[in-house]
């Protein structure tokens, strides 16, 4: 991930947390993510608190991360700036 990313590496995980103007909101960003999980056969752990997501991404059979952790983590930030426009 570049300097400017929201997502922080944590051993072979990479994160984020991104908070939702309201709780409708971070359902229908977890909605979107669904659907680019589902598309690239790549799924993220979800944490859903209120209005708060965290989110972890890594490539568990592979042991580490791939490059699929660090397409969905861009698709996942479109996602997130559109929710935020």
């Amino acid at each position: 991930m570049d300097d400017a990313s929201e997502w922080q590496r944590d051993g072979d995980t990479i994160r984020r947390t991104v908070v939702a103007s309201d709780f409708r909101t971070a359902i229908a960003i977890v909605n979107e993510i669904a659907e680019q999980a589902e598309a690239l056969n790549h799924h993220p752990d979800i944490d859903i608190r209120w209005r708060t997501l965290h989110l972890a991404l890594t490539t568990h059979d592979a042991g580490g991360l791939t490059d699929l952790d660090y397409k969905l983590a861009a698709r996942i930030d479109g996602i997130v700036a559109d929710h935020q426009a």
